[in-house]
């Protein structure tokens, strides 16, 4: 507990204090060192890897982030984009973990519609207020910003369609406990789709420590390995991790994505886990035998 305490305030410091130079930047370009005129972009650099596009505002496409003020996507400090690989709806309610400025939150709420929601969970009362005054200046509507601990989502059971985050995992000390929460609030069927950093395997200490130092990732990263089985752990299936780009010679980021079973399916989430084809999976959730899946349910990956 005195772990997670300690982790907790020191996330809450260092991203309460980017939140308070984003907002400083946007009111005052001129005064942000190394500004060279009116139209400058001012991005907070929290760590060594932001300085190497790996991180944050240059990893948005202009078309995915159209209406979205520059200023939310300059205080981006993730390692992705989760809302380009989320498959997001008209009406679907979406969970932003660790919302930030609000910048996937927005997003969000446009793909969504006006009959959709997007909800940005945060525990920094300056991101909040930062996430906020972004929603008000793209007039976005169907946007909430909740202050919260991502361990203990203020939200009921089964009432989001799509849980999204983007490089919060690795910020976080007790990561089984974020996804197991993650999995609670889905709707039977419902989708996790994130991006965060994944170690290399057989890291010394040494070396995790630098990896941490270098992509600001202070709880640190789990492995492929790992993530997998915190993901099957908190019942979910259908787990695909995409690498995408290296952060550091010993570590990647990734696109995560995995699927809360239907209530309807005979399989549980293991078997559902472990069908290689996408087939195999559709098998799984149609057969008429409860309790047994199709042998073609029987390849792991």
């Amino acid at each position: 507990m005195a772990e997670l305490t300690d982790i907790r305030e020191t996330v809450r410091d260092r991203y309460a204090a980017a939140a308070k130079a984003a907002a400083k930047a946007a009111a005052e370009p001129t005064a942000v060192e190394g500004d060279t005129g009116c139209c400058t972009s001012h991005r907070v650099l929290l760590s060594p890897a932001d300085e190497t596009g790996s991180f944050g505002a240059p990893l948005y496409d202009g078309a995915d982030s159209a209406g979205v003020p520059q200023a939310a996507l300059d205080a981006s400090l993730g390692c992705g984009v989760p809302t380009a690989v989320a498959d997001l709806h008209a009406g679907e309610t979406v969970l932003d973990l660790g919302s930030g400025a609000g910048a996937d939150v927005l997003i969000s709420a446009r793909r969504v519609g006006p009959t959709g929601k997007a909800i940005g969970l945060d525990m920094t009362d300056e991101m909040l207020a930062l996430a906020r005054s972004h929603a008000a200046e793209a007039g976005v509507e169907n946007a909430e910003f909740v202050k919260g601990y991502l361990e203990a989502i203020p939200l009921l059971d089964a009432t989001v369609d799509v849980v999204i985050s983007n490089c919060v995992l690795s910020l976080c000390a007790d990561k089984a406990e974020v996804i197991r929460e993650a999995a609670r609030v889905l709707r039977p069927g419902g989708r996790f789709a994130i991006s965060d950093v994944i170690a290399d395997p057989d890291m010394d200490e040494a070396t995790r420590a630098d990896m941490a130092a270098w992509t600001g990732c202070l709880a640190g990263a789990l492995t492929e390995a790992e993530f997998r089985a915190a993901l099957r752990g908190a019942g979910l299936a259908e787990i695909e991790i995409r690498p995408t780009h290296r952060v550091h010679q010993h570590a990647t980021a990734a696109i995560i994505r995995a699927r809360k079973p239907d209530a309807s399916a005979c399989c549980d989430a293991d078997t559902l886990g472990n069908c290689c084809e996408s087939t195999a999976k559709d098998d799984c959730c149609q057969s008429e035998v409860a309790g047994e899946a199709p042998s073609s349910c029987g390849c792991t990956d």
